[in-house]
């Protein structure tokens, strides 16, 4: 167990402890969170990828999550439609099942770890059928995207060293289980760090940030979101996440999970906002209106289009421009064709 610094971090370790409170506290009584969760992992998406040198725009993963790509995917897009899924998948199921053995290998695409040790005492792994029916198709989007992504990238080199993968595996998880007595934020922040400077599994960087937020989870800091870590360090200076020292690189995480809670705060008010203002314009509107589901939906999307709206509300597409209109959507683009909307 590593020797910690706390005259060092105790003053960014309280800033982020409070920061994560307040937003899943608002996020817990809220009107919009089911929308702000669901934009979540489209954002938390995009700055994994901005994280590891790459770019890709919110708007063309909304776009090739609904599956209507303007242009073929490239691999970097097809890699953050992997993270969106696996976000959703440890969000829909119990905190901290992606910590035991058997959500390891799922988020892996492995054989589950038999020898590993048990998961930590405050990592709840309550799997029943209806749970592991309702993932099942996330675990078949996450299947596909893997599938894309190993016939994108060039031939890798056959990994002969799986029991030694599994094994660091099972080390990083009995790490875990050690953490228990510290505060859930710099246990978090140690057991990212530890995942970032020797990764159990090869091109696995983004699923130890995955794991960190589901640890918070697990420990009860975000009962009602799954933490967006990578948009918060993204907020965060490069030399610093990336220090030798590992003062600094904890410092650093507890300042990105405090910048992270504060943004995802803040768009939580806009959203809210935006989606209050839209309601005005429901007054003495029919019963049978389509308004009030497409304002949930453009509530749950970062971006529309006429046919997302149309597939999802059961209207045709010039029915579902004539609902965008009446309500008054921001649209994006500027062009005839492809044209795009949001909040």
């Amino acid at each position: 167990m590593p020797e910690i610094p706390w005259s060092a971090l105790a003053a960014p370790l309280v800033a982020a402890e409070d920061a994560l409170a307040r937003l899943d506290e608002r996020l817990r009584t809220g009107s919009v969170s089911e929308g702000w969760v669901a934009r979540s992992h489209f954002g938390d998406a995009c700055a994994s990828l901005w994280v590891e040198g790459e770019l890709v725009t919110l708007e063309d993963l909304a776009l090739h999550d609904a599956g209507m790509d303007i242009r073929a995917p490239t691999p970097q897009l097809i890699r953050a439609r992997a993270v969106v899924d696996a976000r959703r998948l440890v969000a829909a199921q119990a905190p901290g099942r992606a910590l035991s053995p058997e959500g390891l290998a799922r988020l892996c695409g492995g054989e589950t770890p038999a020898a590993a040790s048990p998961a930590p005492a405050a990592v709840a792994d309550s799997a029943n059928d209806s749970l592991d029916a309702a993932l099942a198709l996330v675990d078949a989007a996450l299947a596909r995207s893997a599938k894309v992504l190993a016939e994108a990238a060039p031939a890798a080199a056959a990994d002969g060293d799986t029991a030694g993968h599994l094994a660091c595996v099972a080390a990083w998880r009995r790490f875990a289980g050690a953490l228990d007595h510290l505060p859930p934020v710099l246990a978090a922040g140690l057991l990212w760090d530890a995942w970032e400077t020797a990764p159990p599994v090869r091109q696995g960087a983004w699923l130890g940030r995955l794991l960190a937020a589901d640890y918070l989870r697990a420990r009860d800091k975000a009962s009602a979101h799954l933490p967006c870590v990578n948009a918060g360090l993204r907020l965060t200076p490069w030399e610093q996440r990336r220090s030798r020292d590992g003062t600094v690189r904890l410092a650093a995480w507890c300042e990105a999970m405090r910048a992270g809670a504060a943004a995802g705060l803040r768009e939580y008010d806009r959203i809210a906002l935006a989606v209050a203002m839209l309601e005005r314009k429901l007054a003495r509107r029919r019963a049978t209106s389509r308004l009030p589901a497409l304002i949930s939906l453009a509530a749950c999307r970062p971006l529309l289009t006429a046919g997302i709206v149309a597939r999802t509300l059961g209207v045709s597409a010039r029915a579902a421009q004539t609902l965008i209109a009446e309500l008054g959507l921001r649209e994006t683009t500027g062009r005839g064709r492809y044209r795009a909307w949001m909040l």
